[in-house]
């Protein structure tokens, strides 16, 4: 794509980075056959090569953001399906955060969405505001069909109230958990915002799995929000104080005893570390230690797969549906050690027809375009039904939440396998039927 930024323009580093962006794409269209919201709709501008024109009018000519391209931008999940289907490389994903950044400094949103988006920056990032927030989302269920007709605000306040868990989630209760066999690796693991508040037990099987592997899972006080949450509001810089925070915490440690890998439970998160090195890449005083960072970030699943797992203490055979997050294939490009670490439990693993398309969960997108993420989400149970599935496998707690309600259990992928190595199963399985399904012997 040939391009016409200024050389005054181009002294600014992120417009130098979405230039270069911008010139890589050919214009093909293969990105538009993946892109959910393309298939849904059937709007060029609300595919990514559509969307790739209305950045680089809006860069190039300096134009403040404008109502409709805001609209679009917005519709995009950041599933990042185009990078993968992409022939030319095309690196839409810091395309896209230039956007939302850019759109942030130079549009004026209507006061709903202000409202909104300000209530979710200042609550989701941080566990008590969020764990608050959620006892208020449970005793306004009975609310709903009335708080759904507010106008202008109704329909994304609904959204809310319904990925709401039935019951208030426990808070985790810390556990001592012995090694088994020797030392073999010494690793941190990001505890995040979202999950210790919906699902604890998600990091507590982790520990447990990494424990019986001789894996010493360190505790760093202080760490939090990854950042992605606000970056892809395009809060960059209150993105980047999150990352700065923990890649502080982090460099303390591989500075001092060391470590093997950072480890991320949720794909989202993952995939945000992992680009720290780029987000920070103009900081002086952080670009190294974020490119660190970064390089011994692994999800879950990753580092699992290079272990020599013990085989299953119990037995399995169960049908199990993986869903992969998008940001798990197509953010970290990671497709087959989820699935193979589940089938070397014991496992039956089935891929999800369509598994490339977004559920819709995608951050906040499922609160804030609720009537695209809904669709979204119909298609994906609909494909996950065709498996036949006892239960369904991810790694990222969004798309957990989006898919809850879908009549199938759904469980994060660790939580597997730690009930398969001896663990506790998963509360989502322990009501569906899952245990009393016919198992096969295991092979002496």
């Amino acid at each position: 794509m040939q391009t016409n930024f200024s050389s005054a323009q181009l002294t600014d580093p992120q417009m130098q980075a979405s230039e270069k962006i911008l010139r890589s794409c050919v214009h093909c269209g293969f990105c538009t056959a993946t892109c959910p919201t393309y298939l849904l709709g059937g709007d060029e501008l609300d595919s990514p090569r559509g969307r790739i024109y209305l950045i680089k009018d809006m860069l190039e000519n300096g134009k403040p953001a404008t109502g409709e391209v805001v609209k679009h931008i917005d519709r995009c999940l950041s599933c990042l399906s185009c990078m993968t289907t992409c022939p030319s490389g095309v690196h839409y994903m810091h395309l896209v955060d230039h956007a939302r950044a850019y759109i942030e400094q130079t549009y004026v949103r209507p006061w709903p969405d202000r409202l909104l988006r300000s209530v979710l920056g200042f609550v989701l990032p941080h566990r008590e505001r969020f764990r608050l927030a959620l006892a208020g989302a449970l005793m306004m269920k009975p609310l709903r069909p009335f708080i759904a007709r507010i106008p202008a605000i109704g329909a994304r306040l609904g959204a809310m109230i319904d990925l709401a868990p039935a019951h208030f989630p426990s808070r985790a209760v810390p556990q001592n958990v012995s090694l088994e066999g020797g030392l073999r690796g010494r690793v941190v693991m990001l505890e995040g915002c979202a999950q210790p508040v919906l699902k604890p037990a998600i990091n507590e099987a982790a520990r447990r799995v990494l424990a019986r592997n001789g894996v010493e899972v360190v505790a760093v006080k202080g760490e939090g929000c990854c950042g992605a949450l606000v970056h892809h509001m395009g809060r960059e810089q209150d993105g980047l104080a999150f990352a700065r925070r923990n890649i502080d915490l982090w460099i303390a440690e591989m500075d001092g005893r060391g470590l093997d890998a950072i480890l991320i439970t949720a794909s989202g998160c993952g995939t945000t570390v992992k680009d720290y090195g780029f987000m920070l890449r103009n900081d002086a005083a952080y670009a190294d230690k974020a490119q660190r960072v970064s390089a011994i970030t692994k999800d879950i699943s990753q580092y699992l797969a290079g272990l020599d797992l013990a085989p299953p203490a119990r037995a399995t055979g169960q049908v199990i549906a993986y869903h992969s997050a998008c940001s798990m294939q197509h953010g970290q490009q990671i497709r087959d050690e989820p699935k193979k670490l589940l089938k070397a439990a014991g496992f039956i693993v089935k891929d999800v027809p369509e598994g490339h398309i977004c559920c819709g969960s995608a951050g906040t997108y499922n609160m804030m375009q609720p009537e695209i993420a809904g669709q979204l989400k119909a298609r994906k149970l609909a494909n996950i039904a065709r498996t036949r599935p006892q239960a369904v496998a991810t790694g990222n707690i969004g798309c957990m939440t989006q898919l809850s309600s879908g009549g199938v259990p759904i469980v994060h992928t660790v939580e597997l396998l730690d009930w398969a190595s001896g663990g506790p199963l998963p509360e989502a399985l322990a009501q569906s039927g899952f245990v009393h399904q016919p198992e096969p012997v295991l092979a002496e």
